[in-house]
């Protein structure tokens, strides 16, 4: 399915209080909206996705999975500054027909989410039974069912948080000084930083993963070896499908959106954000994640009003809530079945 495109022609104005002259959302949509237009599953994708949910979320959004196109009213749109159809700093500025890079004004998450809002307009969408989000997601719909507490009627939070921990913003600034040591970087060229991106993306799948994984997956099998390791082949691998899919002015810029992410930025506190929420929340955490460690999960569920928590292991890391797709089926599924409001969920799975 390819991606749809909605131009929105005013001046979008951003949190910062600067604007874009124009704004365009890449999006995708699957199934239809029913009688009551009560069915719509909107998906708040992470870092680097696309709006192309079926390919990245399989075994949770599919044809036979629990989320799928039969039931379901599945949208997922690309994030502002995102190259995959959303406006970005490769976008061409109005102003003098030259892509922005680094010129790019700086956004957030409730700009993010604010463009959002514009495209369920766009798509006659009053009401979105639930919203789902993981990691960058995960913030984007938290911060969604504050700004609009009666629209969401449920949200499903998976291993993210109410601001971006220190520890998280280190790990970010470790990326954007290895794409800034890249003296390509600052050319202004469609494929400036690359260097730089590759050794990002190095960086940050060591947040993604764990100590386990890596023994496991990247264990050499003789004791001989003093060069070319694996655990070497992988990071290089992993650096370069990012850039060969990506590019360092997006990446640059979205990390800096997630450093940004406080709820209760200009709200009073957290805790007076979180009262806002009327939407029945499902949070989820991964224990062993090293980004978003449960503790972050937990805050957010002995604080946010309707709230029912679960946490599974996963070999994985942080990156599991894209990979234990059967396990959060599992969870899900308990969520919607029974009163759970306030409660934890017990699973006993571990992957």
């Amino acid at each position: 399915m390819n991606t749809q495109i909605f131009k929105y022609s005013q001046a979008f104005k951003l949190e910062s209080g600067k604007k874009l002259r124009e704004l365009q959302i890449g999006f995708h949509t699957y199934g239809k909206l029913n009688q009551h237009r009560d069915n719509v599953v909107w998906v708040c994708h992470a870092l680097t996705a696309n709006s192309d949910v079926l390919d990245w979320w399989k075994g949770l959004f599919g044809d036979n999975n629990y989320f799928n196109p039969d039931e379901h009213f599945i949208v997922c749109a690309n994030i502002l500054g995102s190259p995959y159809g959303t406006t970005s700093p490769l976008s061409i500025n109005p102003a003098n027909d030259q892509p922005y890079y680094l010129s790019y004004p700086q956004f957030s998450v409730r700009d993010i989410v604010k463009a959002h809002q514009l495209l369920a307009e766009h798509l006659e969408i009053k009401d979105i039974k639930i919203v789902i989000g993981g990691s960058l997601g995960g913030q984007q719909a938290l911060e969604w069912s504050i700004m609009e507490p009666d629209r969401i009627k449920n949200q499903i939070l998976i291993a993210t948080n109410v601001k971006h921990s220190p520890w998280g913003i280190a790990f970010n600034e470790s990326q954007r000084l290895a794409i800034s040591a890249d003296r390509t970087f600052y050319a202004n060229a469609p494929d400036g930083g690359q260097k730089g991106l590759k050794a990002a993306r190095s960086i940050a799948l060591l947040s993604y993963r764990s100590y386990k994984t890596y023994t496991v997956t990247q264990q050499e099998e003789k004791d001989n070896k003093i060069d070319d390791f694996k655990a070497s082949s992988y990071q290089n691998y992993q650096g370069e499908k990012l850039v060969n899919r990506f590019n360092a002015y997006s990446y640059w810029y979205l990390t800096k959106v997630m450093d940004s992410h406080n709820v209760g930025r200009g709200r009073r506190s957290i805790e007076k954000a979180l009262s806002i929420i009327k939407a029945k929340t499902l949070v989820i955490g991964i224990k062993g994640d090293l980004l978003f460690p449960v503790e972050e999960q937990q805050y957010m569920f002995r604080h946010i009003p309707t709230a029912a928590y679960a946490e599974f292991d996963s070999f994985y890391g942080h990156d599991g809530f894209l990979i234990e797709t059967e396990v959060l089926t599992n969870i899900i599924t308990s969520f919607f079945k029974t009163d759970v409001k306030g409660k934890i969920i017990e699973l006993q799975q571990t992957a």
